[in-house]
């Protein structure tokens, strides 16, 4: 099964809150800072129920780009699925959102998926590097669905 540690490749990066008497900015992505394969090509933002999950789900070739700013908080599920890579087979659990926030970059072929652990609804924001379904929404989505398998490995807890 999988051991706990630190997945390569994977980008964890605390979100600065700049505040001052109009409220608060954050820069979620700077062009600079990201490696030119994971730049976002579209955005969207979503909203998750306290005690509810999203995933377990990876992707073949496309890269999340995940900003967990609050309300409430997340703990986020990694698990290195690559055959190929030097931490196959490792889970990394990160906790962000409200109280820490951060950004993620996950690879493909690095299981995902989080959990809304605060009392309130949380917000979360991806800047994907693939657009959904393809140009158009015309292409296959690029997504393998843990979730539904009963038998999954994937396991939350």
């Amino acid at each position: 099964m999988f051991t706990n540690g630190k997945i390569h490749d994977v980008v964890v990066k605390d979100l600065l809150k700049h505040v001052d008497e109009r409220g608060w900015l954050t820069e979620l992505y700077r062009s600079d800072e990201v490696p030119a394969a994971y730049l976002p090509v579209m955005a969207y933002i979503s909203t998750t129920l306290p005690n509810v999950a999203r995933g377990p789900h990876e992707h073949l070739t496309q890269a999340d780009h995940f900003a967990f700013l609050g309300p409430s908080n997340f703990k986020v599920y990694l698990w290195d699925n690559r055959q190929d890579s030097p931490t196959f087979m490792v889970r990394q659990i990160v906790y962000a959102g409200e109280d820490s926030p951060r950004a993620l970059i996950i690879p493909p072929g690095v299981v995902h998926a989080y959990r809304n652990v605060g009392v309130k609804p949380g917000m979360v924001v991806n800047l994907p590097n693939m657009l959904f379904a393809g140009k158009g929404r015309r292409e296959t989505v690029d997504e393998i669905r843990h979730e539904i398998d009963p038998g999954t490995n994937f396991l939350l807890d």
